[in-house]
């Protein structure tokens, strides 16, 4: 079985674009649970940041999502909805047993 990938994104909405950005991002995650992409996690702090993090299935779910028309519909429309403060494409867990 393929180990899941961690992938993180900290955004901030741009000013007055949070619903929509929230209602695409609504619409991101159910395409990657309908696909079955992975699953995806959504936080915010007190200073209004937004914390992603998206479990990709595998590789090539990911692969086949980066390549998917409406994955990448919703990702440009995106860009028109939040600033990206930091992207983590592949955080790899470190094993806390010595």
């Amino acid at each position: 079985m393929a180990q899941e990938i961690l992938s993180v994104a900290i955004w901030e909405p741009i000013p007055e674009h949070e619903a929509a950005a929230l209602e695409t991002f609504h619409e991101l995650t159910s395409i990657v649970a309908k696909k079955g992409y992975g699953r995806d996690l959504l936080y915010r702090d007190r200073e209004h940041h937004y914390v992603f993090f998206r479990y990709w299935k595998s590789e090539d779910a990911r692969r086949s999502a980066q390549e998917d028309p409406e994955m990448l519909r919703c990702w440009a429309k995106l860009g028109n909805e939040i600033q990206i403060v930091k992207v983590y494409e592949t955080l790899s867990e470190v094993p806390m047993h010595m």
